[in-house]
């Protein structure tokens, strides 16, 4: 589907169980309890995005500010519905929160596994949109989760310099 008509804003309380369930569709994602989505819709509104259709929330991006490491902001999970794959909704929930946050964010942080090369090119065009350093190291191992799960690459992005026209 299109762009057109897509709806980008901060997530409320009542978006909670919309957005565990599109976490659970993806059937790729670490699906987290709901009240996890009930804190992300509250507590940490401020560093996550949802994207509406109609009356159908087709994306969220999570993120939170990492504790004692000062202007980092840490993206957690990103879905996107489906159907509306492909129309760079990823990098435009991103840039959501990092333009409408109050916080003084100097870089960004995330985790990807390496086989989801879909990920990783969202995040390189995150840095390329604000002209800016992304670099990588090995951050979880396999071996660190109790389930079947891959490695986990640590990418930072930045700075951010902050520019004003969206793309």
């Amino acid at each position: 589907m299109l762009r057109k008509g897509i709806i980008i804003c901060k997530p409320k309380m009542e978006d909670a169980v919309k957005i565990y369930n599109l976490v659970k569709d993806t059937k790729v994602l670490d699906l987290n309890s709901e009240y996890l989505y009930l804190l992300q819709t509250t507590h940490f509104r401020d560093f996550c995005s949802i994207a509406i259709s109609g009356d159908k929330l087709i994306g969220f991006v999570s993120g939170y500010m990492i504790p004692n490491e000062n202007g980092i902001l840490f993206i957690w999970q990103v879905a996107i519905d489906s159907d509306f794959r492909g129309n760079d909704l990823a990098r435009r929930l991103i840039l959501n929160i990092i333009k409408n946050n109050s916080l003084n964010i100097k870089y960004l942080h995330t985790t990807v596994s390496p086989s989801n090369k879909a990920s990783l090119r969202v995040f390189e065009k995150v840095a390329q949109y604000y002209h800016t350093n992304i670099s990588s190291h090995k951050y979880f191992e396999a071996n660190n989760f109790s389930k079947i799960h891959e490695e986990e690459v640590l990418y930072k992005i930045g700075p951010i310099n902050k520019i004003k026209e969206d793309k």
